[in-house]
Parts: structure tokens; C-alpha cells; sequence
């Protein structure tokens, strides 16, 4: 009843702490993965190498996938949903950290809601310490507001999803699209009528960081939003009116300078919250 998939992925910029970090939440959890499948994607530093090798230790489960070059999120994690062994699938960043009893929770609403393909939550970010919570990312509850808060805003957060194997195989799985990968498989998805749910509580601890703002910014990043923004058009998940009014909100924002475009994540986009509570 309780088997499951943990499915990870890691590149060479990622910090050894804080792989070790979202390890030890895993550990901690009431209900353990079955399996984790991690993959390396790309070469990776020795102190990250080190710290991978400890987990082997603690989590015999631990099953590395090793790619030669770094081919990017979407390929990995198609990479590693191949190889997964149940069809319940966990999603986790290697830099987060799991609430008590995440997987516990999730697995139990799975059981009982044989319906639902994909269960997100909410989540808390940080900046620095997990101590130091800045921002609730919560999303609508229930399938039918998702599928309208999806042509707008991504409706899940990919960090602590789980979803049903089967389903996200038959909907073509993760694509190379970068920094929209799971966006685009959720929008897929939800056209060809799988069903989702968000838990309405925060399960994940999101670890934030000027990198990931100068991610989402720039020429390029702006340009790629335009380009899917009208793949969900030819897709028929949103409408030449939506289109054309999602690119206009975005452009701006991506072209934006770096603490701006903070700003407006950290104030409009998220449930602000007071720092330790």
C-alpha cells in the first residue's frame, strides 16, 4: 500500500549541505521512499560525489541514473521516471526540505481518492535557514479551479508533487522544455482530462535564492514564455484572449532587473507570512 517512487535529479551547481539537508528530512519521514531515483545530471563536483555516496549508505534504495552531458530537467526526470519501479511518484528538489509526514499524507489521500493522477500541495519558501520563512506558494484546492488557475500560473508546485506514473507515461511524459517542463506536462495533462488536487496545507520547505530570480529573468527566459505561451494555445488550453494577455503581464516581469522582479514574487504572488512563524 504505502510503496512509492522518490524521483530526484542533480546538477553540478548544486551545494553538498544542502543535498545533505533535503536528505536528512527524507530520513525523518514516517513512511520512507521504496525506491529513490536520483539522476546525475551531468558531471558533478567531488564534494557533491562524496555527499551522494553517504546517502547510498544510509538509503540502500538509492538507485543513480548517471547522464555524460547535462541535458537539462526535462530529460533527466523523463530519464528517471523510465526506470521508476511503482506508480506512485514523489517529486523532490535536491535543495528542499520535506514537512513531517509529507509522504504520509500524500500516499493516504492517493489511497482514498483513486480519481486523482496528480496531488500537489502548498509550500513555505525560505531565504538562507529554514528558520527564516518568508512566503506561503498556495494554490487552488480542488481539480476544476486548477484547470482555470492553470492558464495563467503554473497549478502545481513541482517540488512536492506525487503523482500516478500511468497517467503523466500516457500524457508523453517530461519534455525538453526548459523552465517550463513541468508546466507543460501539467497543461497537457489537464487538457486530456487527468484529474488533480492540491492539499491545502504547506508539505515542502522551498529553499529560495538570487539564482533562481536571475532564472527567471532576461531575454531569453522572456522570449521561451512567449514560445509557451503559444504551445498552450495550439494545445487549445487557453485562448488567443488569454494568450495574448499572459504575454503582455510577463514580458515586463521577465525583462525586469533582478531585485524588481523579487519584489513582485516576493509581494503579488505569494502569502506573505511573519519570518519564524
Amino acid at each position: 500500500m504505502n510503496e512509492f517512487s522518490l524521483l530526484m535529479s542533480v546538477y553540478k551547481h548544486e551545494k553538498a549541505e544542502f543535498f545533505s539537508a533535503c536528505f536528512d528530512s527524507i530520513y525523518e519521514q514516517s513512511i520512507l521512499p521504496t525506491e529513490i531515483i536520483l539522476v546525475e545530471d551531468g558531471p558533478i563536483p567531488l564534494e557533491l560525489q562524496v555527499a551522494i555516496e553517504r546517502e547510498e549508505k544510509r538509503f540502500p534504495c538509492l538507485k543513480r541514473i548517471v547522464l555524460e552531458k547535462n541535458s537539462g530537467l526535462g530529460v533527466a526526470l523523463d530519464k528517471g521516471l523510465q526506470v521508476c519501479s511503482f506508480d506512485i511518484v514523489a517529486r523532490m528538489d535536491t535543495d528542499d526540505i520535506c514537512m513531517p509526514n509529507r509522504f504520509q499524507k500524500q500516499l493516504e489521500y492517493l489511497h482514498s481518492h483513486s480519481d486523482i493522477d496528480v496531488l500537489g500541495a502548498w509550500i513555505t519558501e525560505f531565504d538562507y535557514s529554514p528558520d527564516n520563512t518568508v512566503a506561503i506558494r498556495n494554490l487552488p484546492e480542488n481539480h476544476e479551479d486548477i484547470y482555470e488557475f492553470g492558464k495563467s500560473r503554473n497549478p502545481i508546485n513541482h517540488p512536492v508533487v506525487m503523482f500516478r506514473k500511468h497517467a503523466v507515461i500516457e500524457a508523453g511524459g517530461y519534455q525538453p522544455f526548459p523552465l517550463f517542463e513541468d508546466y507543460y506536462l501539467w497543461a497537457r495533462m489537464l487538457k486530456a482530462g487527468y484529474r488533480f488536487h492540491n492539499m491545502p496545507e504547506s508539505l515542502l520547505l522551498f529553499r529560495r535564492s538570487p539564482e533562481m530570480v536571475r532564472r527567471r529573468g532576461g531575454l531569453t527566459y522572456a522570449n521561451n514564455e512567449i514560445y509557451f505561451q503559444m504551445r498552450l494555445y495550439k494545445l487549445g488550453y487557453i485562448s488567443i484572449f488569454r494568450l495574448i494577455k499572459n504575454v503582455c503581464q510577463r514580458y515586463g516581469v521577465r525583462l525586469a532587473p533582478n531585485w524588481a522582479r523579487s519584489l513582485i514574487y516576493k509581494h503579488l504572488l505569494r502569502i506573505r507570512i511573519n519570518p519564524n512563524s
